[in-house]
């Protein structure tokens, strides 16, 4: 486990105390899966913008190898 020091808004900070304290969890463990829960939805996010990034890399080469199935098909 590592220590971590942060200073959180006023607001936050006891929005977040209300909904704990009404789940009974101790505060390291309900920080510790919010901070979990955030990073899976920022990884899938990451993924997201890769795979928008190279669906547009490959889709010339995929609209040409398209066409050349067309031609054969035609050909046939």
């Amino acid at each position: 486990m590592k220590n971590v020091s942060l200073q959180l808004d006023e607001s936050i900070f006891e929005e977040t105390e209300g909904i704990r304290l009404n789940c009974h969890k101790p505060r390291n463990k309900y920080i510790n899966e919010a901070l979990s829960y955030y990073n899976t939805i920022q990884k899938r996010l990451l993924l997201e913008e890769t795979l928008k990034y190279e669906s547009k890399a490959v889709s010339a080469s995929s609209l040409e190898v398209l066409k050349e199935f067309e031609e054969i098909d035609e050909e046939l």
